[in-house]
């Protein structure tokens, strides 16, 4: 399976990623893992990434695109992937398009997993984070034994600076306004599906399945 899987910070996309890795045995690639691995393997690409991330500017699209082909040419995605973070603008939609293209892989679907602003923004304001040990709870529905202590380590839960509501908001409405385009270039190509994530944990996955092998949402 060929995926792109899109949706908003908080509607759930990492566990979803994670249970589709497992039920079909492809990698998961972020765009993030990709430029880490480049930069870690020195690849020029990788040393190009890298020089501008040094310097606090953007990677250019030239660079970007060359660092997912190099990605999705390797031998564990000759039978899928889950393409995750990647594309952001039309201009890498049609760049990835070409990609594609040239390594002769065909996307099975576009899947976007996705919530209510307020629903997304109680998410990712409840979380907390353990100073010791990284565990993550929520206020709400993980709540720790003791607030503010971690069950396991007994450390500290602090909550994320991009985690306020102010900040959640903001990374909301940029995402929206980058996504929108890319909605409408995948549904014009007849590939993308919209599932909610409100819904189970176990839902949202057999929604996804049910959405991959041609059956209707």
């Amino acid at each position: 399976m060929f995926i792109l899987l899109m949706g908003p910070p908080g509607a759930g996309k990492g566990t979803q990623a994670a249970k589709l890795v497992e039920k079909f045995t492809i990698p998961h690639i972020s765009t993030g893992d990709m430029f880490r691995a480049a930069v870690k393997e020195g690849t020029e690409l990788g040393k190009q990434a890298k020089a501008c991330m040094d310097a606090g500017q953007l990677v250019p699209d030239s660079v970007t695109i060359g660092i997912v082909k190099e990605r999705l040419a390797k031998e564990d995605c000759k039978r899928g992937f889950i393409l995750d973070g990647f594309p952001r603008t039309i201009a890498q939609a049609e760049a990835l398009d070409r990609t594609l293209s040239e390594l002769n892989i065909k996307l099975d679907r576009v899947i976007n997993i996705t919530a209510p602003e307020t629903e997304l923004v109680g998410r990712m304001t409840g979380r907390r984070i353990c100073k010791g040990c990284g565990a993550t709870y929520h206020v709400a529905f993980n709540a720790s034994k003791v607030a503010g202590v971690c069950d396991s380590c007994g450390g500290e839960l602090y909550q994320r600076a991009d985690d306020t509501e102010a900040t959640v908001v903001n990374r909301l409405a940029v995402y929206q306004s980058q996504t929108q385009p890319l909605i409408e270039y995948y549904q014009d190509k007849g590939l993308y599906t919209e599932i909610n994530g409100l819904q189970p944990i176990n839902t949202v996955l057999s929604d996804i399945i049910n959405s991959l092998r041609g059956g209707q949402v």
